[in-house]
């Protein structure tokens, strides 16, 4: 009989070890957007992968996981990440009495969802973030360093060095695990050499693009910042794009000007050469005085020969004119 009550103590307590872990991976929200790799306590967690309690979630250098909780909370959890849904207590009222993460490095962005704002607590290695009704991104970096950027509502960060309040939009805070603390400023893109990472604050610079709402929130003027991805091979400068090459228009024939006719010799009626010898003057040519023969049968003596011709026409002129005045002379007898 004991024997029995034995074996049926220990069944019990095998099936009570059993439902335990079951008992303790309560899901207390869901991946709505996964990019590159992200991975939780069961493997790799995909677009609608149920997220639990105590369950860490990792993301790769080039990782992007968006989360939302059973009470409308989203959480967004950026490259290089590391978070702990650290405690979850839900209630009937579609809100949670408690819920509190633990960020141990990267960067993220949080956007209350319908539970008080007391019930929610962020906690980091410089300090804790207390939630008022909002939205902020925050970065943690690997020294323990955090930095919280407020975009929606208010929000108050407590460590070690005391406590500051961000109340304004854009509002920064800088945290050191050993209790220095700036107060609350107005954040730019000098932030990122304050905390010794270009890639800190992806969803403010642009670097990564969130989806859905939760992607509307942002800008402070951190875009102009664009760190460089370093997981991505860097584009190549724009080209702006060549002009189409265009014939060059055909240029029309000017219509040909009319030349003024010369009263004189035109250039086309006859070469200069062929002009008759009694229009140059009494000079040899000096192709034609060289080896010639006159009548006389002497070399170069075409000039005198021809002078010689006029002083013989000269003479038979001077006794024409002499006739005619013996011939007038007699008439007038």
């Amino acid at each position: 009989m004991w024997g029995w009550r034995a074996v049926s103590v220990a069944v019990l307590c095998i099936a009570l070890n059993g439902a335990w872990p079951a008992l303790a991976a309560e899901p207390v929200g869901q991946a709505v957007v996964i990019k590159t790799q992200v991975t939780g306590q069961s493997g790799p967690i995909e677009v609608d992968t149920r997220v639990h309690r105590n369950e860490r979630i990792k993301t790769s250098q080039s990782g992007l996981g968006q989360f939302v909780f059973r009470d409308g909370t989203k959480l967004a959890v950026g490259w290089g990440s590391s978070v702990v849904i650290d405690k979850y207590v839900f209630d009937d009222s579609q809100s949670v009495k408690k819920l509190t993460i633990r960020a141990a490095k990267g960067t993220f962005r949080w956007v209350s969802g319908n539970s008080d704002s007391s019930a929610y607590q962020i906690l980091t290695p410089a300090g804790t973030i207390g939630v008022r009704g909002t939205a902020f991104d925050f970065y943690v970096g690997p020294d323990g360093t955090t930095a919280i950027v407020l975009l929606n509502g208010a929000a108050r960060f407590c460590g070690p060095g005391g406590c500051r309040q961000l109340q304004q939009r854009c509002d920064c805070v800088v945290a050191k695990p050993n209790g220095d603390m700036s107060a609350a400023r107005r954040v730019d893109p000098s932030i990122l050499a304050t905390l010794g990472n270009q890639r800190a604050l992806p969803f403010l610079s642009g670097n990564q693009r969130l989806a859905g709402g939760i992607g509307m929130l942002g800008g402070c003027n951190m875009a102009s910042a664009a760190p460089e991805r370093k997981d991505r091979a860097r584009p190549p400068p724009a080209v702006a794009p060549a002009p189409q090459r265009q014939d060059p228009p055909q240029r029309q024939a000017e219509p040909q000007k009319e030349r003024p006719n010369k009263p004189d010799k035109p250039h086309h009626d006859r070469p200069h050469h062929d002009k008759p010898h009694h229009d140059k003057p009494d000079r040899p040519d000096k192709h034609d005085g060289h080896g010639r023969h006159d009548d006389d049968g002497k070399p170069g003596n075409y000039g005198l020969d021809h002078r010689g011709h006029e002083r013989h026409h000269d003479r038979d002129h001077d006794n024409d004119r002499n006739r005619d005045r013996g011939h007038n002379f007699n008439r007038g007898r």
